[in-house]
């Protein structure tokens, strides 16, 4: 039974990983995974249009103002109470982190995003897992998963800590930035490696603050990212979908 193995102690941050759990992790962090990641910006692409993001450094300073203040109080939030609910077998707050992350997703392009990164994720743990019946009722419990909410049912599988799980999820939100603006600028693969290692180093902090907060206290609210979502919407000549 699933309820068995989330029932599994898990490593508490600083401790050694099992190499099986943290196989894992950077799995589910790479954007090679099959589930579209590489075929969104989040924005960017429209910023570099519109906003004069258009060089390492403007880049850098765009990405690191997404990372702290976008996905720390809003996806890594949501990962945080996630992944401990999955392993609780606690649907309700499962449900309840779902609606918030659909409802909260500022532009249909960014909604529609992290619906199809759900939906496709789920899919892929399926096809992952096909002889375990409580998982695969579990991975269809939500009629429109988020892609936070199907993450967290992936990394719940593994002995990892949360706080592990949510350096995964940032990292592979970072590693997937980057190459979509060493495309879009266009940026050298070294520039792109120099802004890497910058988030890197913004992460551990990031994590430490998501894990923190309070139900309260998350939220969705970058305005300027919204605008030029809605504006990528009727971009003319475009290589992602947000």
């Amino acid at each position: 039974m699933c309820d068995a193995q989330l029932a599994m102690p898990t490593a508490s941050p600083g401790q050694p990983l099992a190499a099986a759990s943290l196989l894992q992790l950077i799995w589910l962090a790479s954007p090679a995974l099959p589930i579209g990641g590489f075929s969104y910006s989040e924005g960017l692409e429209a910023a570099v249009d519109r906003a004069g993001v258009d060089a390492q450094d403007s880049v850098q300073a765009w990405l690191r103002d997404q990372l702290q203040l976008s996905l720390e109080r809003s996806d890594l939030a949501v990962l945080a109470k996630a992944v401990p609910a999955w392993r609780a077998n606690d649907l309700a707050e499962i449900d309840a982190l779902n609606g918030w992350t659909l409802q909260t997703r500022e532009s249909s392009e960014l909604r529609l995003q992290t619906e199809q990164m759900g939906r496709s994720l789920m899919d892929w743990l399926r096809n992952q897992h096909p002889d375990d019946t409580a998982l695969l009722a579990r991975s269809r419990h939500c009629a429109s998963p988020s892609y936070p909410v199907a993450f967290a049912l992936a990394a719940s599988l593994s002995l990892a800590s949360t706080h592990d799980c949510l350096l995964s999820y940032a990292f592979g939100w970072a590693e997937n930035m980057v190459q979509a603006a060493v495309k879009s600028v266009p940026l050298g693969q070294s520039a792109g490696q120099r802004i890497l290692a910058a988030l890197s180093a913004d992460i551990p902090a990031v994590v430490a603050r998501a894990l923190r907060k309070s139900d309260c206290e998350r939220q969705a609210f970058s305005p300027m990212l919204a605008i030029l979502s809605a504006q990528h919407e009727t971009q003319y000549s475009r290589l992602f979908r947000s």
